[in-house]
């Protein structure tokens, strides 16, 4: 039971961003990482497009090695059993109101950096994508609890 002020954990989440290929995945992946199968977390976009291979890399750093990535629609979601959505985009925020209106689904907005707008160096770029890394590993630590693990 959640105590005041504290926010309850959900058995099921769900990532949602514009193309489901920063993003979604790498929150996806990283909550994955940090709390193993105690939640049954998944991603999707607006719209779906290939993983992008800085998501890998900055992913990699960390000790998660993600092997496939299958982009998905929130409009194609069959199966609508997340009780929070956590959209990481203002489309995505109002597309997935729009899906689950009705349902007994809390959808959730954090604004986040994207990474693609970064420009410069490839160094530079994969830099913006840890940062977003970074800051995706510290707000799963807060709003699901700071007992998961460790991510270096």
């Amino acid at each position: 039971m959640a105590r005041r002020g504290q926010l309850t954990r959900p058995g099921a989440v769900l990532f949602a961003c514009t193309l489901n290929s920063v993003r979604s995945p790498m929150a996806e992946a990283l909550m994955k990482h940090l709390l193993g199968t105690t939640i049954f977390v998944d991603s999707a976009g607006v719209e779906s497009a290939e993983l992008d291979p800085f998501v890998l890399e900055a992913l990699s750093e960390v000790g998660y090695e993600r092997k496939e990535h299958h982009a998905k629609r929130l409009d194609d979601l069959q199966d609508h059993a997340f009780d929070l959505i956590i959209a990481l985009t203002p489309e995505a925020k109002e597309k997935a109101e729009d899906v689950v209106r009705g349902e007994a689904v809390d959808v959730e907005f954090w604004s986040v950096e994207d990474p693609t707008l970064e420009g410069g160096s490839r160094a530079q770029r994969l830099d913006a994508y840890r940062r977003l890394r970074d800051d995706l590993i510290r707000r799963i630590k807060q709003r699901f609890g700071s007992n998961v693990a460790e991510a270096s």
